[in-house]
């Protein structure tokens, strides 16, 4: 009789299983919509702060307009010179709020700023065109107004800085390069014309 063949029994290894991604593509499907949320939330985010810049400019520019009258009230001042301070040398100007002379090498950052900075540093600011304000407290109104300006207009050689005075009170004071007006309450036409007359015409690089 022929023998019988008999067929060899295959080695099977362990059965795998197909992961179909069920609990990770659900993991996965919320990390997405939080990163879809998040750029949405960023585009409305930017588009807010267009339009609010937007809207600030056209507001600052119809306030210049009609403040026109009071540039006949700035005052022009002499002409100290200018030149730079050594590292770490002080400088007496003999007058308030100087807008010429020696200064620092480094002026601020234009912005709007809680605390005094030096008078050394803003005598550069006016040299580079840029407006300096001095406030101590003329109100909410004027407080956001001056936040607003100074988020506005930042620029190297036409930014604006607001420092705050001791003693001022409500009074505001607002410097350009030998350039001077000062506001008994501030007067939100007086100041932009006052700015938009000023700001990028420092001696060093004028810009307007």
């Amino acid at each position: 009789m022929p023998k019988s063949r008999t067929r060899k029994k295959s080695k099977k290894g362990p059965s795998r299983q197909i992961d179909w991604g069920g609990p990770a593509t659900k993991a996965s499907g919320r990390i997405n919509l939080v990163l879809g949320a998040i750029a949405v939330a960023a585009l409305v985010a930017g588009g807010l702060y267009l339009w609010r810049s937007y809207q600030t400019s056209g507001d600052f520019e119809a306030l210049a307009a009609r403040g026109q009258a009071a540039l006949a009230r700035v005052e022009t001042t002499p002409d100290r010179g200018g030149g730079h301070l050594a590292p770490g040398q002080g400088h007496v100007y003999g007058v308030r709020f100087p807008t010429s002379g020696i200064h620092d090498r480094v002026p601020v950052d234009p912005g709007f700023y809680r605390g005094s900075q030096p008078a050394t540093k803003l005598v550069h600011n006016v040299e580079h065109g840029h407006i300096v304000i001095y406030y101590e407290s003329p109100g909410a109104e004027a407080i956001q107004l001056l936040k607003d300006w100074t988020a506005l207009y930042g620029g190297h050689w036409d930014g604006v800085v607001a420092t705050p005075s001791s003693g001022l009170g409500k009074v505001v004071v607002l410097t350009a390069s030998r350039k001077i007006l000062r506001l008994d309450e501030f007067d939100p036409a007086a100041a932009a014309a006052f700015i938009d007359q000023f700001r990028g015409r420092g001696p060093e690089n004028p810009v307007r």
